[in-house]
């Protein structure tokens, strides 16, 4: 069975709570909620793991090829200045979509360069948990095709 790691980073914890105007009222739960069920119709496995830590986040990237064979991320704060998580993701030998609950091309100018898209198969961003869901797609029919690059 494929296996799909989904990675948040730091005050996705939060989501429901935290500048719910930008983010939504969804928790980050009820996200991977969501992701589960669409998941376990395409008979597909899912982990979640979120960090506040960004060597935490690498690790978990490094660690990833052995176990599954595709990574969503939020890098969440991180997307913007962390070339530590670009380069784990730019090392690792399996596939990986960034998404992001907000667009973040609209927003305050320091959110509108990702330091981590390049190194991704591709992003998704601005539709809230909507995000998610559609990486979930993509890379389920990606998995299926096994045709990614």
């Amino acid at each position: 069975m494929n296996k799909i790691l989904i990675i948040n980073g730091p005050n996705l914890n939060l989501l429901g709570k935290r500048e719910v105007e930008i983010y939504g009222e969804a928790t980050l739960e009820d996200i991977n909620n969501e992701l589960t069920a669409k998941a376990n119709k395409a008979q597909v496995e899912l982990e979640f793991f979120q960090s506040n830590h960004e060597g935490e986040i690498v690790e978990k990237i490094q660690k990833a090829p052995a176990e599954f064979q595709f990574i969503i991320i939020n890098p969440a704060a991180f997307t913007h200045y962390s070339i530590a998580i670009r380069d784990a993701v730019a090392s690792t030998k399996i596939p990986v979509i960034e998404v992001h609950l907000s667009n973040i091309y609209a927003r305050e100018n320091f959110r509108t360069e990702s330091v981590v898209a390049p190194v991704c198969l591709g992003q998704i961003s601005g539709f809230g948990p909507l995000s998610y869901q559609a990486a979930l797609e993509v890379a389920i029919k990606l998995l299926k095709k096994n045709s990614w690059r």
